[in-house]
């Protein structure tokens, strides 16, 4: 999924580890992706209280979006670097085409991971057939020593696993019996955990690991403190365990990895090093594909997307600064 504000904002990231026990949570905010019918999606990472849990650097929570009401996604063809998109559904279908070749469908309980390294560009409709649309869309950091590989598209179907009555479906990395094989380049974990009412369970956690739960819906306890629909808990690295505990049926994804330990600069669809890294990204695309100087430069082509790409937003006047 793209970031499709007209004015992001650029951010200068590194880890903030926690070092006590407390659960810190954090809130969404409403982000349009754009048009007068436009579907809003929750965002709660990157934000100023918090910019990374691991590699994990982006978290786009949606639905269930009655598409009938909002016309749901039509993400045109759109550029990234230095990332990885993780798509992970609840509900619908979205049909995926990117710069490598690659056209997919995206459906609820299936992985798709795109690895963006040094730059490709990607589009994400819903399908016709898609009268509900819920899930979420994840972006990974890569590390600098991986960060210019290749471009490459993989698709995986989870091992289903259990934590007592809960179901497990890890997406990313491994957890109680359930995992893929899908490329990382930094230590992670990503899993939906699907919790009967008035059952708790105890998560087995890494503890090199910091981590992140989302709860998408449900009455839950993290820890014994409450976690509203849409927000998450953050936890520090040290935990071996997360106690969770549903009052009502509910669903939550938990993210982890190990503390990325070094600061990036965000800025729309680029993660780079720089603010030049980024001032270079966003002219190869406006030149090579939206100019159509190089249609096979850094970004390459969507094949298939009926429409335009989407022009990378105006870069701000002045160089980011680094913030506390």
């Amino acid at each position: 999924m793209s970031n499709v504000e007209r004015d992001p904002a650029e951010l200068v990231a590194e880890s903030a580890v926690l070092t006590d026990v407390r659960v810190e949570i954090l809130e969404p905010r409403d982000v349009p992706l754009g048009g007068p019918r436009a579907m809003t999606v929750r965002r709660t990472l990157p934000q100023r209280r918090r910019s990374l849990i691991g590699g994990w650097c982006f978290i786009d929570h949606y639905g269930p979006d009655d598409v009938s009401a909002t016309g749901g996604m039509r993400v045109p063809p759109h550029p990234h670097t230095g990332l990885q998109t993780v798509s992970w559904l609840f509900e619908g279908e979205i049909d995926h085409r990117d710069s490598v070749g690659s056209h997919a469908l995206v459906r609820p309980g299936e992985l798709n991971l795109m690895t963006a390294g040094r730059g490709i560009s990607h589009s994400e409709v819903s399908t016709p057939r898609t009268n509900r649309l819920h899930g979420v869309q994840l972006w990974v950091a890569l590390p600098s020593a991986s960060r210019d590989v290749a471009p490459f598209f993989e698709h995986h179907t989870p091992v289903q696993g259990s934590i007592g009555v809960a179901t497990v479906r890890t997406f990313v990395g491994s957890l109680a019996g359930s995992g893929t094989t899908a490329t990382v380049f930094s230590p992670l974990v990503g899993a939906e955990l699907l919790i009967p009412a008035g059952e708790a369970i105890e998560v087995p956690l890494a503890p090199s690991f910091e981590h992140g739960v989302l709860v998408d819906a449900g009455e839950l306890t993290v820890e014994a403190v409450d976690v509203p629909v849409a927000h998450l808990a953050y936890l520090s690295p040290g935990r071996t365990s997360i106690r969770l505990h549903a009052e009502t049926p509910a669903r939550v994804v938990l993210l982890g990895g190990e503390p990325l330990g070094e600061q990036i600069v965000m800025w729309w669809n680029f993660i780079g090093r720089s603010h030049d890294d980024i001032v270079s990204f966003r002219a190869d695309w406006q030149g090579e594909v939206i100019a159509g100087a190089d249609p096979d430069g850094r970004f390459g082509t969507v094949e298939g997307y009926d429409g335009m790409p989407l022009p990378a937003p105006e870069l701000p006047g002045v160089r980011l600064r680094p913030r506390d």
